[in-house]
């Protein structure tokens, strides 16, 4: 039997330039939007959007789900904090049961939030059940994921800085077959590397040959702060053939112009993770230096360690941030300010249409066009904090917060209404808690344990 919702009376921004800005309605059906027009009349279950800005779902290309049972643990942490802090403390203590309540919590974090897709870096593989107990969390939660298979990470010696421990092959192969035999599905499947510097070159080549024999997409850190800056990743992964577009590059800060061009000649993509960027030391978020390289850049929260866990603050980060660096150049060259300086458009399409680009599901979301899938958010706009509205994007980049995230939409399901979600949050908030007092607890005795 069909099922029809129709979003009716929103102002919509659809990221889509043939179906443009309008005051309208919205029709989904069996999970897809079927029409968006000025006004559809359908036998179909009403959403009365009066009052409200509708937009595609954000999209986060890049989030450590696995973080969100050790939240705020490291609020002043520098880069190099966190390889000690959180990969060699935390990350070796975790059982599978706490990446399954940290993944739930987490993916519904992104849920009330806005975001309706997410590529879950999951470096915490230390059992065979941790990559299952995080895919588990992620399915109950009902959000759209790429699962990133990454490393374990029970001993910052073996796994980081010439690593020679590639990922299993064999269970990654397993989690393919179990898991994402087919890539149509709500979740799909990515490989999270490590790639030159952190792991030897033979560990390199085979990790991306295996993502390439399984036919997945590659998502690996490179260019940022005195850790994988000083490598020159991109031009390691170029001399060992291994560039290609199934490939994602998150940070990107410390590139040379040739890396720039190496990147955009080979088709990969780029995600940026603004405020854990300037504010842990990886260097100035390389927003407009991607775009000028004709790149389409986009956003991701990174960790929940050190950062909020919604889009609107990376959104504002790098905004100000990228803003910050022209205006001062150019007030230093006692020259005008760029015609290419950052719009608040720029930033919407960054966090919606361009996210879903680098996840590769751009054919499926990130924007509200007829045929897609149906991942919508309504914001409500009466509230004081984004009424009244003279510029609807100005309204959702530069004045919504979480607060105003009413209706959340995946697959046309609805799994946010009425500000709150669809979901046990009292389970899953015990379930991250009781994994939080474990992890804390366990680090502590290791700590007291130590030697002097």
């Amino acid at each position: 039997m069909s099922t029809r919702t129709l979003i009716k009376g929103g102002q919509i921004l659809s990221m889509d330039g043939n179906v443009g800005d309008l005051r309208g309605d919205l029709l989904i059906e069996d999970g897809k939007i079927a029409d968006v027009r000025p006004e559809i009349s359908a036998d179909a279950e009403v959403i009365d959007a009066s009052g409200f800005i509708v937009i595609p779902g954000f999209v986060d290309t890049h989030r450590h789900t696995w973080e969100a049972a050790i939240r705020g643990c490291a609020p002043n942490a520098t880069l190099d904090d966190y390889f000690v802090d959180i990969l060699d403390t935390f990350a070796p203590l975790y059982r599978a049961q706490d990446v399954y309540a940290a993944n739930l919590a987490g993916a519904l974090e992104c849920l009330n939030a806005g975001i309706t897709t997410v590529v879950d870096w999951s470096h915490i593989n230390n059992t065979p059940e941790h990559p299952d107990a995080a895919i588990k969390g992620l399915q109950e939660a009902g959000i759209r994921a790429q699962y990133a298979y990454g490393s374990a990470n029970t001993s910052l010696a073996d796994y980081w800085f010439e690593s020679k421990i590639a990922i299993p092959g064999d269970d990654v192969r397993r989690i393919r077959d179990t898991y994402f035999s087919s890539d149509t599905g709500l979740l799909t499947m990515a490989l999270a590397t490590r790639g030159p510097g952190f792991c030897v070159d033979d560990v390199v080549r085979s990790e991306w040959a295996l993502a390439r024999e399984l036919g997945i997409p590659i998502t690996v850190h490179v260019g940022m702060g005195r850790v994988a800056g000083r490598f020159g990743m991109i031009t390691q992964l170029n001399d060992l053939g291994l560039l290609g577009p199934d490939t994602t590059y998150i940070h990107c800060c410390y590139f040379s112009e040739d890396e720039w061009r190496l990147v955009a000649d080979s088709g990969g993509t780029i995600s940026i993770a603004p405020q854990i960027e300037v504010q842990m030391g990886h260097g100035w978020p390389p927003v407009m230096k991607s775009i000028e390289h004709g790149l389409r850049p986009s956003l991701s929260i990174d960790v929940v360690t050190t950062a909020p866990g919604d889009m609107f603050t990376q959104i504002r980060s790098a905004f100000g941030t990228e803003r910050a660096r022209v205006n001062a150049e150019c007030w230093q060259a006692n020259v005008d300010i760029p015609e290419t300086m950052l719009t608040a458009q720029d930033m919407l399409e960054m966090a919606t249409v361009n996210g879903a680009h680098v996840a590769g599901l751009e054919a499926r979301t990130g924007s509200l066009t007829p045929g897609k899938q149906a991942d919508v958010v309504l914001l409500d706009a009466r509230m004081l904090n984004m009424a009244p509205v003279i510029d609807p994007v100005t309204a959702v980049t530069l004045c919504a917060d979480v607060s105003n995230v009413d209706t959340v939409l995946v697959d046309g399901v609805v799994v946010k209404r009425g500000g709150q979600l669809v979901a046990d949050v009292a389970a899953a908030r015990a379930g991250v808690e009781a994994a939080r007092d474990f992890l804390v607890e366990q680090a502590a005795q290791r700590q007291t344990a130590a030697p002097v």
